[in-house]
């Protein structure tokens, strides 16, 4: 017997539309991926418009539902949380209109590109622009550098994660009882592996600061007793450090650390986990710390924190930055708005118009051009002997090499701004090289530890 095909109609007799787009398991997939029939207009659909979000114009949503969608869209403005307070790590823009037109490096002329020349070199004339090898590694990433499995990019990474750990544990800022404040985070892996490497370490907490949502993120993973882990979503130049609940309550000395912090991303955190510091010398006469703990020994009771084999006296209500591991990256995207040297910049009678352009001169340190070796004293001498009245653009007239030393020479200027204002605040500080060029082009680090009373233990 032929089977009959009923089709279901109306009231009318009207045969209804068929389903808007349907869709059917990929015939090569596990049913996961979905593979769409032809598309089938549904009555009324041509009639809907799609128009750009008001909050986030890289999406579109129906005209008609825009009211429902802006409740919901994950571009709306969220409450602020209680650490947030707006451009308090952002500096002033004294000296330079912001709303003025860049010149291009390009722009200049070979009498404009002369004189920026002799300025950078008599303002790191006195700096050492061969800066120590501090390469290092840790044992916790053994395993992971000597696992095949790992790709070439992995692996680079792994290298420098691995220094950065050995440069904080050099320093003596491995340790229990207290707080890692890693800028610009990312995925958290530079955390993940420092609290890995602390071991039996306890009261120790991970603040991962990143102003971006991010995917496949590893604060999940930990699972050891004595170590918490927290993500703050803010831009750094709104956090306020002193806010953040854990530090509040804990009151928790702090590290702050960071992977390849980008221009002016180093500066906003400098001036973030000095907060607290800040704040407490403005509260003693801006007395810096050793100098206080000096007056104070008499009359103030003390304790005592572990520094490796070092002994650092404080007091006992003191917020205190134990010190600063941060591995600096893209100088050409630096800030005068943000910058913290800018009082080195004018003692060196530099402007905020020389800084822009040394900022973007430094880019010519990783331009990506053949890499050849550079002997620094002959290409200083080059620079100074230079002739830049030749007919040939200045693009012809300086090699490779002698750019490429330019570009180092204005990250290293640039690099002792933010040294001279991390000692201006109680701190020693220096830039090393952490990692070779071969693994990252962008392989200096800069680490501070505060510089008060200091006694060396000593056996009794």
């Amino acid at each position: 017997m032929q089977m009959q095909h009923h089709i279901a109609t109306s009231g009318r007799g009207e045969i209804p539309p068929p389903p808007c787009n349907p869709v059917r398991p990929a015939p090569w997939s596990d049913s996961r991926q979905l593979n769409r029939l032809p598309h089938v207009v549904c009555q009324g659909e041509s009639q809907r418009k799609r128009i750009p979000c008001p909050l986030d114009p890289k999406h579109t949503v129906d005209e008609d539902k825009l009211e429902k969608h802006l409740k919901k869209c994950n571009a709306r403005e969220k409450p602020k949380p209680i650490y947030y307070s707006k451009s308090i790590n952002g500096g002033y823009a004294d000296g330079l209109d912001m709303a003025k037109q860049q010149v291009s490096i390009c722009a200049l002329s070979k009498e404009e590109l002369e004189n920026m020349i002799s300025k950078l070199l008599k303002a790191t004339n006195s700096l050492d622009s061969q800066l120590t090898d501090q390469t290092s590694t840790h044992r916790i990433l053994e395993e992971a550098l000597n696992d095949p499995r790992n790709g070439e990019c992995a692996f680079k990474h792994l290298k420098q994660k691995a220094s950065l750990a050995g440069n904080l544990e050099r320093l003596g800022l491995l340790g229990s009882n207290r707080c890692f404040v890693e800028f610009g985070a990312g995925r958290g892996k530079l955390s993940h592996w420092i609290d890995l490497a602390l071991q039996d370490a306890k009261n120790a907490h991970f603040l991962l600061v990143e102003r971006a949502s991010t995917r496949f993120k590893v604060d999940g993973k930990h699972k050891r007793q004595g170590s918490t882990f927290e993500r703050l979503q803010i831009d750094i130049e709104d956090l306020n450090l002193s806010n953040v609940p854990l530090l509040a309550r804990e009151k928790l000395p702090v590290v702050g650390i960071g992977k390849h912090l980008c221009g002016a991303a180093t500066d906003l955190a400098l001036r973030c986990i000095l907060s607290c510091y800040k704040t407490e010398q403005e509260d003693s006469d801006k007395e810096p710390l050793n100098k206080r703990l000096k007056s104070e020994m008499g009359t103030t009771k003390e304790y005592s924190m572990n520094l490796s084999n070092d002994t650092v006296l404080m007091t006992p209500n003191e917020p205190s930055v134990l010190g600063i591991a941060i591995a600096l990256c893209c100088h050409h995207r630096c800030e005068w708005k943000h910058y913290v040297g800018k009082e080195f910049f004018s003692s060196q009678g530099l402007t905020a118009e020389d800084f822009e352009i040394f900022q973007r001169l430094s880019s010519w340190a990783t331009c990506g051009m053949k890499r050849q070796p550079i002997d620094n004293e002959h290409w200083k001498a080059n620079l100074e002997e230079h002739n830049f009245e030749k007919n040939s653009t200045y693009e012809g007239t300086l090699t490779t090499g002698e750019r490429e030393h330019v570009g180092h020479l204005c990250k290293r200027l640039i690099d002792q701004g933010r040294i001279w204002y991390l000692q201006q605040q109680g701190f020693d500080s220096a830039v090393q090289y952490y990692t070779s060029p071969s693994v990252s082009l962008e392989n200096v680090l800069l680490t501070a530890i505060p510089s008060p009373t200091i006694q060396q233990t000593e056996d009794c």
